[in-house]
């Protein structure tokens, strides 16, 4: 037996341990979790320095940089974020129906864990908390399988939170972690189906792409975030400027992240020269159809392919046109169904967008900056989801659960 397979006979004897544990003692657990991550996050740090050190010398973009770098605070709000989960209700044991047929059976439903959540992430040493705490929390082992990028950081944060499930008495195969970053080892654990009951990726396109095509375990798939801002003809342009300058340049390496503005042309010619300069003191790249380089003609001009293009860096694109309809199209043709926020004062235009954009998450007149688990008031996230079945937008406790039939009786046979 391979040590891949000894991990997910490992995990998957776990399960029942871990879905018998009450609420209370899964948020006491989660709240001692949270204590020794503040307690020993100067380990944590020393870890993330040798993963920041790798990734310099590898030359990774600074922006994918920021999302590997942990910071003490960024360490104190992971802890925040299992503390929020630990106060959130828990689903697992809610009867969602109840009715009673004609021959006296009482039929309903009630949530249950998923089991075994395989979890295949890159630089982003969170995921690694915020996995672990979502999953737990719903009675699930979180398997997880991070990147070569965050190995020690990872590491160091899975030693923390087993050490702290054994002192609780709890299985220590609540979480595991796959040390191996070898790709042909990741393409095995995506076969695992023996073991792991679902599996979530969260990071590029690329690797997305790979799980969905590769794993013969269902998979839940989280999506890249080609997000636009949409400014109409009636917008608040003070409050444009503000949102954009948000949404784009806040942190540039995340998925909700804006990578696409939209302008009506009625307010272009006024609105560009102010956006396009503040974009420049934030040291942003903007490249633009033909309508846009005629009024700032130091704009680049667009290629195809910008306008489907999740930079994850300084560079945005900017698309004019004509119509609102003409805005739906564009949007709805290039976004990756993640989030998309229209700027307006035109009720009937901000239902319609509501309505007609296909993405997981719509905005009237805010940064998409919002589309996270612990702004959405779930503790935390295990990723955003741009599928439409079972899960879609931030997931956070329900997403991680299924449900399953309850049937009463008191003797009936079938005739």
């Amino acid at each position: 037996m391979t040590d891949l397979n000894i991990l997910g006979k490992c995990a998957k004897e776990a399960a029942p341990n871990i879905a018998a544990l009450d609420t209370e003692k899964k948020n006491q657990v989660l709240l001692k979790v949270a204590e020794a991550l503040e307690t020993h996050f100067e380990n944590v740090l020393k870890a993330n320095e040798k993963d920041i050190e790798t990734a310099k010398k590898n030359q990774m973009k600074h922006s994918l940089v920021d999302r590997l770098l942990l910071t003490k605070e960024r360490i104190f709000t992971m802890a925040d974020g299992l503390r929020e989960i630990a106060t959130l209700d828990d689903p697992i044991g809610e009867v969602i129906s109840m009715k009673k047929r004609p021959n006296g059976l009482m039929i309903g439903q009630k949530r249950v864990p998923l089991g075994v959540i395989g979890i295949i992430y890159e630089a982003r040493p969170n995921v690694t908390v915020d996995a672990f705490g979502l999953c737990f929390k719903t009675g699930n082992v979180a398997f997880l399988k991070g990147g070569s990028d965050a190995i020690f950081s990872n590491k160091e944060i899975v030693r923390i939170i087993k050490e702290t499930l054994e002192k609780e008495g709890v299985s220590k195969d609540a979480v595991l972690f796959l040390e191996d970053t070898d790709r042909e080892v990741t393409k095995e654990f995506m076969k695992l189906r023996t073991y792991i009951d679902v599996l979530i990726p969260r990071g590029s396109a690329n690797l997305i792409h790979s799980v969905v095509e590769n794993s013969t375990i269902p998979v839940i798939e989280t999506g890249t975030g080609n997000c636009h801002v949409y400014v109409d003809e009636t917008a608040d342009l003070s409050m444009a400027l503000c949102i954009i300058e948000n949404a784009k340049t806040q942190r540039v390496g995340v998925c909700n992240a804006c990578e696409s503005i939209v302008l009506h042309k009625n307010i272009a010619a006024i609105f560009l020269p102010e956006l396009c300069d503040m974009l420049r003191n934030k040291k942003v790249e903007v490249r633009g159809d033909k309508e846009t380089v005629k009024i700032v003609n130091s704009i680049i001009p667009a290629k195809e392919e910008d306008w489907g293009m999740e930079y994850l860096d300084y560079i945005v694109s900017i698309k004019i046109v004509d119509t609102f309809d003409e805005a739906i199209t564009h949007i709805n043709r290039y976004n990756t169904k993640h989030s998309e926020t229209i700027v307006t004062k035109d009720y009937e235009k901000a239902e319609r967008f509501l309505n007609e954009i296909d993405a997981a998450c719509v905005y009237i007149n805010a940064s998409t900056r919002f589309t996270d688990g612990f702004e959405f008031g779930f503790g935390a996230e295990i990723g955003i989801s741009t599928q439409k079945l079972h899960a879609r937008g931030p997931m956070g406790l329900k997403e991680l659960t299924s449900l399953k039939y309850v049937i009463y009786g008191n003797g009936q046979i079938r005739k």
